[in-house]
């Protein structure tokens, strides 16, 4: 009996080993035909699992909750952290959270209350499914933002309340089923379930908080080994989840757990603002190598089984309650983006969210593997096995059709309020920007090595000669570059300049910090500074630099229209 039982174990890795291998054959060769049309690849591999799902048999490889929980979102989460630089999330970290926190309780009781009256579904069923619809996934649309060359600013907006609205979806989704396996008769106080609430959100993020700031201070910071290293970023993209959900566990405390998902994000956040600056450039070049190949496996994964798991046929019974959901999720992200951006613009007119903006993240408030892992755990003992069925099926139509409605027209959205401008001259002024970047980078690693003792001075005096030939040739082409389009120059000096003022704000703070320089000196000196921010901000924007002037006429244009 044990030697069958060890075939079958044995049988079945081989055939979820066998599943894999196929998958990610066919992402490579979707990835391959896309290059030739314009759709985005998640898409693409959504309608190739949609098309594998027609032949049940063709592949035997199981979808669970805890398979895209667990193992597939956590180091899509964490690649994306870290290519957040907390510079640019902080300075609108204020609309994030709101969109995030209060835009989703305002999606879940909206999209809730909706699906209640009209399905005559009960109220914790009909919240956990508002909730569990309300984690958007911006990932197609933020791979167009990299190509059509979208503002910055936009693409923080849109990946910052996707990465925290995950977590707090999942926070209240577990409230609505916890009040839902309760009973009609148990009644779920508000006050408690908000002290859960904030209880599991700010536990996730302080476990996150801590493990990255011991990864990034001890490991990164003292180990210049570049494998060792990623290793380490790898326990950390998964052991933040574990240690969060598991955190009672761990410690012996019944019913205690904390948001992963959120954990996940802190501890992105931290090794990519912190721990990256600690580490050599060979680290760093291993670490975006190796999680932008995980990304592209995590992804493939993720969109191909979304295909694969929906079953249109399964779907035509529902098409009603379907409809009913997707008019619900447009109606809710309408009143969260245009009601809560309209109040935060008024209150932070210098932070205004241009019109433009709005429209792009109304449409771009895409659906995928949150929503559909959540939805995969919703069982008969639950809300009842019909109910279940029922959400289920609501939760596929909607990522569908935002996937495959939103997905493919929001280039073009993008393109008529002219978001996607590319100025030739400016991108070229950037690249050579950036190669005479890399060489100095690579000049001061040169340098190191030297200074250690690895290198011998005939060698490092003849790389250093050649480093000098090629800065000075990319900065006469940069020169000649700048004397074509004078107006360039203008721009680079009036960024450099706003960078030095804020650098000398800092300075001023630190030293009041420190003890160095009175509160009433510091008043007068941040005073001035302000004054010299403001009036190059007012540069910036009479020359069309400022996001503040973009969106002015981008709100124009869109009202014209």
């Amino acid at each position: 009996m044990e030697l069958v039982s060890y075939a079958e174990e044995a049988s079945d890795l081989l055939s979820q080993e066998l599943g894999f291998v196929v998958l990610l054959s066919i992402a490579a060769l979707v990835a391959i035909l896309i290059r030739r049309i314009r759709l985005p690849y998640t898409v693409a591999l959504v309608l190739v699992g949609l098309l594998l799902s027609l032949f049940p048999n063709f592949l035997n490889f199981s979808v669970s909750s805890d398979l895209i929980l667990a193992i597939l979102v956590p180091p899509l989460v964490f690649e994306a952290t870290l290519h957040i630089p907390w510079r640019r999330l902080k300075h609108d970290l204020v609309p994030i959270v709101v969109l995030a926190a209060v835009g989703t309780l305002i999606g879940t009781f909206i999209v809730g209350g909706i699906v209640q009256q009209v399905l005559g579904l009960s109220w914790a069923a009909a919240i956990a499914f508002g909730a569990l619809i309300s984690a958007t996934d911006p990932v197609a649309v933020v791979a167009f933002f990299r190509s059509l060359g979208v503002s910055k600013r936009l693409t923080i907006l849109m990946e910052g309340e996707s990465l925290f609205n995950d977590g707090i979806s999942i926070v209240i989704f577990g409230l609505a089923v916890a009040a839902g396996k309760a009973g009609a008769g148990a009644n779920l106080q508000l006050s408690d379930a908000i002290l859960e609430f904030l209880v599991v959100a700010f536990g996730g993020l302080a476990v996150g908080l801590f493990l990255g700031y011991i990864v990034s201070y001890i490991v990164l910071k003292n180990v210049d080994d570049h494998l060792i290293e990623t290793a380490t970023t790898v326990a950390l993209a998964f052991g933040s989840f574990v240690v969060a959900e598991e955190f009672g566990v761990i410690l012996g405390l019944e019913d205690v757990h904390f948001s992963g998902i959120l954990s996940v994000v802190a501890a992105g956040l931290m090794v990519g603002n912190i721990g990256s600056q600690n580490t050599s450039p060979t680290t760093k070049l291993t670490l975006n190598n190796f999680w932008e190949f995980m990304t592209f496996v995590v992804n493939s994964l993720v969109f191909l089984l979304i295909g694969l798991e929906i079953e249109i046929a399964q779907m035509i019974p529902f098409i009603g309650a379907i409809l009913v959901a997707v008019g619900a999720i447009l109606l809710s992200r309408a009143v969260i983006v245009y009601g809560l951006m309209a109040l935060f613009s008024r209150l932070r007119p210098s932070r205004a969210i241009p019109m433009a903006y709005r429209h792009v993240m109304l449409w771009g408030g895409l659906r995928g593997a949150i929503s559909l892992a959540l939805a995969l755990t919703l069982t008969g003992e639950t809300f009842g096995s019909d109910t279940a069925v029922e959400l289920r099926v609501m939760t596929f139509g909607v990522v569908l059709f935002t996937l495959l409605g939103q997905g493919t027209t929001i280039d073009k959205l993008i393109r008529r309020l002219k978001l996607a401008e590319k100025v030739p001259q400016r991108s070229e002024n950037q690249r050579q920007q950036a190669l005479i970047y890399a060489k100095r980078a690579g000049r001061i690693e040169l340098n190191r090595l030297h200074d250690n003792g690895w290198l011998f001075r005939d060698i490092w005096e003849s790389m250093d000669q050649v480093y000098d030939e090629e800065i000075l040739g990319l900065k006469d082409d940069l020169r000649a570059h700048l004397r074509d389009f004078p107006e360039l120059e203008q721009e680079m000096y009036l960024q450099a300049r706003d960078d030095v003022l804020k650098a000398e704000r800092s300075a001023i703070v630190t030293a009041v910090r420190e003890g160095l320089l009175a509160e009433e000196v510091q008043d007068e000196l941040l005073e001035e500074l302000n004054d010299r921010l403001a009036a190059i901000e007012i540069l910036k924007e009479n020359r069309g630099l400022g996001e503040l002037k973009k969106s002015e006429q981008d709100e124009g244009s869109a009202n014209d229209e």
